[in-house]
């Protein structure tokens, strides 16, 4: 036997081996190994709560596939409230049919991200459904972290004079994708950004404690999340565009399907709003982390145009960026 069957997900015997030897063995810890129906846990003081769920197409692409992309996902949403990642659940959806190589190979990226990030993944469910039920897996997770006393990170918070920085090259998860699912090769491979930013976010708090709010821009991009500070905040963003950083790979690859980079996913990626007298501080502090040495000062939070987001151009234009309408680019996540 070396793929799923309907019978994995009844409850019985063959439920209870492809649990014990593909979820309880290789994530094994304390608190998983008691199999229990919650996991039980000890806390103090504020506590941030998450959850997702992944429906990537394909399963697998360049840099990574949907289990390392699980954990990161979650992990990242739990550093943008400020909190340090602490625990995950982990229930999978399987197809009938899914071969358990997949599953095995899947679950391996699992373990290894997890233990990267410094979280533990706590508790789970697997469910089986029927062959072409869904596109070989679905994941969701949630998760939980401990959010620093005095720390606050929310899309209302900005001010004007703010700057805007960026912890890096952006669009590449979502090309990563496309390039993969579409069977578009380039003259450099473009590989996810997809990483656990938990360490990079901590640094950044402790060189800057006055950070105004952090986001992770996955779906809608760049443009989108900067959106959302500018309504929520009804401030205006100025982006610069000169000080984004896009790979010359990636551009080429959005001019030829008809991207613009700035609303592609990524998945590695972080923006922090920081008080104007914090920024270089915090912009040492995002490049000495190991997924942070791109890190540029993009933009800054203005009194003009509030709600608004405006793109310097290089030309010396400006031109505006609305909110997302519609799918860019489905199922990047």
């Amino acid at each position: 036997m070396d793929r799923i069957l309907l019978a994995h997900g009844s409850g019985g015997r063959l439920a209870q081996k492809l649990v014990e030897e593909f979820f309880i063995a290789p994530l094994s810890n304390p608190l998983l190994a008691s199999m229990d129906d919650s996991a039980t846990m000890d806390f103090h003081g504020r506590l941030a709560f998450t959850t997702d769920s992944y429906v990537v197409t394909p399963l697998f692409f360049p840099g990574g596939n949907i289990g390392k992309l699980a954990v990161c996902g979650t992990v990242n949403d739990l550093a943008a409230s400020g909190a340090k990642p602490l625990y995950l659940s982990l229930s999978m959806i399987l197809e009938e049919g899914l071969e358990l190589s997949v599953l095995r190979e899947v679950v391996d990226t699992i373990k290894t991200t997890a233990k990267e990030a410094g979280v533990s993944i706590v508790t789970g469910d697997t469910k089986v459904v029927e062959r072409g039920a869904c596109q070989g897996m679905f994941i969701n997770t949630a998760g939980v972290g401990r959010v620093p006393e005095g720390i606050v990170s929310s899309a209302n918070r900005a001010r004007p004079g703010d700057r805007i920085l960026l912890s890096g090259a952006i669009a590449e998860h979502g090309m990563a994708v496309l390039s993969k699912r579409q069977g578009l090769t380039f003259q450099t491979e473009i590989r996810t950004d997809c990483a656990p930013l938990g360490e990079l976010v901590a640094n950044l708090l402790k060189a800057c404690p006055g950070v105004r709010c952090l986001r992770d821009p996955t779906r809608g991009g760049v443009a989108t999340v900067l959106n959302e500070i500018a309504q929520r905040s009804k401030v205006g963003v100025f982006l610069d565009e000169a000080h984004i950083p896009i790979p010359d790979a990636v551009a080429g690859a959005c001019e030829i399907v008809g991207f613009d980079p700035l609303y592609v996913a990524n998945e590695g990626k972080m923006i922090a709003v920081v008080p104007p007298e914090q920024a270089d501080l915090a912009l040492t502090a995002m490049r000495d982390s190991p997924y942070g040495e791109g890190a540029m000062d993009i933009g800054e939070i203005s009194k003009e145009m509030p709600g608004k987001v405006l793109l310097r151009t290089t030309f010396g234009s400006t031109r505006f960026l609305p909110t997302l309408d519609g799918e860019l680019l489905p199922r990047i996540c």
